[in-house]
């Protein structure tokens, strides 16, 4: 198989690419995929609920066959701020990732419900609405801004506003509790039940970019977990939520992903992407897009998983760098939004 004009990675693309849009709820967490074809070129399908999560990698291994090389981004964090890890003595994210739950890290998965339950043990806040204010979690965490809680990745830049902090569990961009669910429920299990998902002696499951860089990761057998952030990818592949003539005399107005008129105003754009991409798309993922992906409540949720779809293909398609960073101590603790 002939690489991508211009592709930055080498020959060995991944088999499978699959994007989770992850939530606490199962009845919001999609996965789209895309495989790659005997011609070539990747084939896009129709998004579909994960599932269980305990068998949700084992289930894409069966799809990429077992030589296969599958690349899973999931739209959770993988990482935690410099600051705090410094108050703990975290060196490598990965490492300290399987000792919560237990010892002096066993209430670690439980969300404070009061400013006096915050600490270096128990840092997510709060677990309702309610008298919570971020001054608490600023206060017990020994920061003097949410800036300071949030990782490198996440701050603001051009094209995109700041992430949410990852510790404050409030409001609609929060992904505090997602990360607690996918931690506990994909990346551990992962990274600690290989014998069910090895190949072969040299094969198994790596997280980017604490595991190296993505072009020595793309070999065959492994399964390589990856961090995602749709709303990044959305200024990569052109996606706008100002819908032409919806206000007074005919404006622009922006109405957001919940809008179904709103993700249909983007079909031709992703089309014209996946053209220039040369992803193929499946009849049901077109007419799903042409569609807005419906009209329910998870609509936006299945197209986010499209969007993350799209925006890693279009890192191992060569479009675009993975960004991994060259500080170490960023590559070890805080993790990278893949393609950023």
């Amino acid at each position: 198989m002939d690489c991508p004009e211009g592709a930055s990675l080498s020959c060995s693309l991944p088999t499978l690419v699959a994007h989770a849009d992850w939530s606490t709820s199962n009845n919001k967490r999609w996965v789209a995929c895309a495989m790659m074809g005997s011609e070539g070129r990747y084939k896009a399908s129709s998004p579909e609920f994960v599932g269980e999560a305990d068998s949700f990698l084992l289930r894409l291994r069966e799809k990429a066959g077992l030589g296969g090389t599958i690349l899973a981004g999931f739209d959770f964090p993988i990482g935690i701020p410099l600051h705090y890890a410094g108050l703990c003595g975290v060196e490598y994210f990965l490492e300290w990732l399987l000792q919560l739950g237990e010892g002096e890290w066993v209430d670690f998965y439980k969300v404070a419900e009061i400013k006096h339950q915050i600490s270096f043990h128990r840092p997510f806040y709060p677990q309702r609405t309610g008298s919570a204010r971020q001054s608490h979690l600023l206060q017990a965490l020994y920061a003097s801004s949410m800036d300071q809680l949030r990782r490198k990745c996440e701050l603001p830049h051009a094209g995109r506003r700041a992430a949410s902090p990852l510790f404050w569990t409030l409001g609609g961009q929060q992904v505090g509790k997602a990360a607690l669910s996918g931690w506990r429920e994909v990346i551990v299990p992962a990274i600690t039940s290989l014998e069910s998902l090895l190949v072969s002696v040299k094969a198994g499951v790596v997280v980017w970019p604490f595991s190296g860089v993505l072009e020595d990761l793309l070999q065959p057998g492994n399964i390589i977990l990856d961090e995602t952030y749709p709303a990044e990818f959305y200024a990569h592949l052109g996606v706008s939520f100002n819908v032409p003539g919806s206000g007074a005399g005919g404006t622009h107005v922006r109405k957001g992903k919940r809008s179904q008129s709103s993700r249909t105003a983007n079909f031709e754009t992703l089309s014209a992407w996946a053209n220039l991409a040369g992803v193929i798309l499946e009849p049901g993922l077109e007419e799903t897009m042409r569609n807005g992906f419906g009209n329910a409540s998870w609509g936006e949720d299945a197209f986010d998983a499209v969007i993350g779809l799209f925006g890693m293909l279009n890192v191992v398609l060569g479009f675009r760098p993975a960004g991994s960073p060259l500080d170490e101590k960023i590559r070890n603790v805080e993790g990278w939004i893949f393609g950023q």
